[in-house]
């Protein structure tokens, strides 16, 4: 629970800040939750996770811009890069090297055959582009009938309710995906 609580924790305060002072003190806000999320993990772990590195970069850069030219089209571009991103990652790793990147991240736990990690690690690919592009459709083509601020005030409770209720969902169905061919394995070897 504090190793979720602790990945979420830029998201949350920036929710919060967003809340209480706007769109340009909440990107303040989660660049510097992203910094301290980062050197925290870093003076722990003495490593650095890749999942915190680039959501550190990508915010330091657009929520830097939302900042400085006090435009928050920026901010609203992060998720979507960073979604992006990690799915370049997770098909990069399709046909580059001996390891899926689900499996590099989750083999030390799981025992699967090579096709069921490469269908592990597709399903996240293609997930990724998907709540990329669901990200941008929310923040810049949902409702155009909204002022500027509703939008923006709805484009702030999907990224924190509904991106993360999605990826929960998700990951739900992948670990009941993942427990079938676990049972399968034990039971081919049980007969």
């Amino acid at each position: 629970m504090s190793k979720l609580l602790f990945d979420f924790f830029p998201l949350l305060l920036f929710f919060a800040a967003y809340k209480f002072y706007g769109i340009f003190v909440a990107a303040g806000v989660a660049i510097a939750a992203s910094a301290i999320q980062v050197g925290a993990h870093w003076l722990r772990h003495h490593r650095l996770e890749t999942i915190h590195l680039v959501t550190f970069v990508v915010i330091l850069v657009f929520g830097g811009l939302t900042i400085l030219l006090r435009d928050e089209l920026f901010i609203k571009w992060k998720p979507t890069i960073v979604n992006w991103l990690f799915a370049l990652i997770v098909f990069g790793t399709q046909f580059i090297g001996r390891k899926t990147a689900l499996e590099r991240v989750m083999g030390n736990q799981l025992e699967l055959p090579g096709s069921v990690w490469r269908n592990v690690n597709l399903s996240w690919g293609l997930f990724f582009v998907v709540v990329g592009a669901l990200n941008l459709y929310i923040a810049f083509y949902f409702r155009p009938d909204l002022d500027p601020q509703a939008r923006t005030e709805f484009w702030v409770n999907f990224k924190v309710f509904g991106l993360l209720g999605l990826t929960f969902v998700f990951a739900v169905a992948q670990m009941a995906f993942l427990y079938r061919h676990i049972e399968l394995d034990e039971g081919e070897e049980d007969g």
